[in-house]
């Protein structure tokens, strides 16, 4: 708190003013960044293309905003305020996974995705990949990185759902963007 209040130049007692204690604090800056975080993913999904590039760009975005995982806000978050953690994870469950039911919905109904997918189920597996990967048990970060982690895993994810009309759109963009 301290370190907060020279920061903003302001004293502990003014902070305390708006926020009855730091666990409060914690939890407002949390929720205000997953909810500009929402507001950016939103944006991706009015203006992508194609449901392909959709989930590419979700993917950068996320990026720039994932930082190494030792000193994220996650990784904070799960060790000094798991209840904070907890709601959050639950929250951001809910986000991809309507998101991304849209989003396959979108592809079954352009003819990107095959329309024998089960929306609800490929979208729950989506979010346990995304969220597997990210374990250091499975993948020790000194054998991978983030982005690699992640690209790879939204490119098998995709092969795995897409028609040959999707196959083209994928192939293309993986060749003209690829890391």
């Amino acid at each position: 708190m301290d370190d907060i209040a020279n920061e903003l130049g302001i004293s502990k007692k003014t902070i305390y003013v708006h926020f009855s204690n730091k666990t409060k604090l914690v939890e407002a800056v949390t929720f205000h960044l997953f909810d500009t975080i929402c507001d950016g993913i939103d944006d991706i999904c009015d203006n992508a293309p194609n449901p392909i590039e959709e989930l590419y760009s979700i993917k950068m975005f996320v990026m720039q905003h994932l930082k190494n995982e030792k000193t994220s806000p996650q990784y904070q978050l799960k060790k000094y305020y798991p209840l904070i953690h907890s709601q959050l994870k639950f929250k951001q469950f809910e986000k991809m996974h309507n998101s991304v039911q849209e989003s396959l919905q979108q592809g079954v109904n352009t003819g990107v995705f095959r329309d024998n997918i089960d929306v609800n189920f490929i979208s729950r597996m989506y979010f346990t990949g995304m969220t597997g990967i990210k374990d250091n048990m499975f993948f020790p970060p000194e054998e991978f990185n983030m982005e690699y982690l992640m690209e790879s895993y939204l490119e098998y994810h995709l092969r795995a759902i897409v028609t040959e009309k999707g196959f083209t759109i994928l192939n293309q963009f993986i060749t003209e963007n690829q890391s």
